[in-house]
């Protein structure tokens, strides 16, 4: 274990770079360099790590074989044209861009879920990340999965708009203060009004009529618990929140499991936290529980009336932080600990 690493972040000035910064510093990570990377079109400007004012640099001008680890945290196009360039150079990379997540020969990795697939790493050097929906979703559901079994999870999303960006979180301000104010809304990022209104498609439609994020969760479920028999059937709902996914989940377990015993495994999980009172507001929401925390929260635990074998959860999570920038510290902090 070394003392300290040298590291990149590309894609330093998005959201979830942005919140990466904090979370290093937050979790006292032993940062040694750090380059902060960004398309030519960005570099240039700064940004204020540990009471320093950091220059963005150019990524395709940068040297690779100056750090231990690159995290990428840009757009599938940037990790395409980069990662495997960084890869070759000795750095590994912590990709959470769906660039790697369907290649067999590259770990998708939640910590808490599949830490031992880690291993192996240095073969190609390129760890990927689950979706977002999908690290929230597959955390609580692994205690359940290991003691009786996952057969098929019937799950929608209702996810905020941090997960489209800045110019998204901008565009619900806007729209929100013209809507207020009795003027008309334009709509840039989404196709239609996304203030007071919910949308009921996130990513592009594919030939089977099923969005790309929707099979996000069908493909990486399978591959994170690692069990192609897992069916999953998925909607993928944008909401007119700021920050914080959140997932109504419908399973249906190998064998009978009672609510009592599922939030008896979830309280011994690590990384959830359990609100699941049946009283007014005894559930967790985006804003209230998960804003600004790295756990997931599970509320409304309760046996399905309509199957012998189903459970029912409501989920929610800070999708820049665990969903995001918190699951990339916490691959590092693996790496240093046990494969640098």
């Amino acid at each position: 274990m070394i003392e300290k690493v040298d590291i990149a972040i590309i894609g330093a000035t998005t959201s979830v770079g942005e919140t990466l910064l904090e979370v290093l510093e937050e979790r006292k990570f032993p940062v040694g360099q750090i380059f902060l990377l960004e398309s030519e079109a960005s570099s240039g400007s700064r940004l204020e790590f540990s009471g320093y004012a950091l220059k963005i640099g150019d990524v395709s001008s940068f040297d690779f074989s100056r750090v231990q680890i690159a995290f990428f945290v840009s757009t599938e196009a940037v990790s395409k044209a980069f990662a495997e360039k960084a890869a070759s150079l000795g750095c590994i990379v912590i990709d959470r861009t769906p660039a790697f997540r369907n290649d067999k020969n590259i770990p998708l990795i939640i910590p808490e879920v599949n830490e031992d697939a880690i291993e192996g790493v240095n073969k190609r050097k390129i760890i990927s990340m689950p979706s977002c929906t999908s690290i929230q979703m597959l955390l609580a559901l692994k205690p359940i999965h290991d003691a009786v079994g996952v057969k098929r999870i019937n799950v929608s999303t209702y996810q905020s708009v941090s997960g489209s960006g800045k110019d998204a979180a901008e565009e619900l301000a806007s729209q929100t203060a013209a809507l207020l104010n009795f003027r008309d809304v334009k709509c840039k990022t989404y196709p239609k009004q996304i203030a007071f209104n919910v949308l009921p498609q996130i990513g592009e439609f594919l030939d089977n009529g099923y969005t790309d994020e929707e099979m996000k969760l069908v493909w990486e479920t399978q591959k994170v618990l690692n069990d192609e028999s897992i069916t999953v059937n998925a909607t993928s709902v944008r909401v007119p929140v700021f920050i914080g996914h959140a997932a109504s989940v419908h399973i249906e377990t190998k064998e009978k499991i009672s609510a009592a015993t599922v939030c008896d495994l979830l309280k011994q999980s690590s990384g959830i936290e359990l609100v699941n009172e049946q009283t007014a507001g005894g559930w967790p929401t985006p804003v209230t529980e998960a804003a600004g925390k790295d756990s997931v929260f599970v509320g409304r635990v309760r046996e399905d009336i309509s199957s012998d074998n189903g459970i029912n959860l409501w989920l929610v999570t800070d999708n820049m932080r665990k969903g995001a920038a918190v699951n990339a510290v916490q691959i590092a902090e693996i790496l240093v600990k046990l494969y640098i």
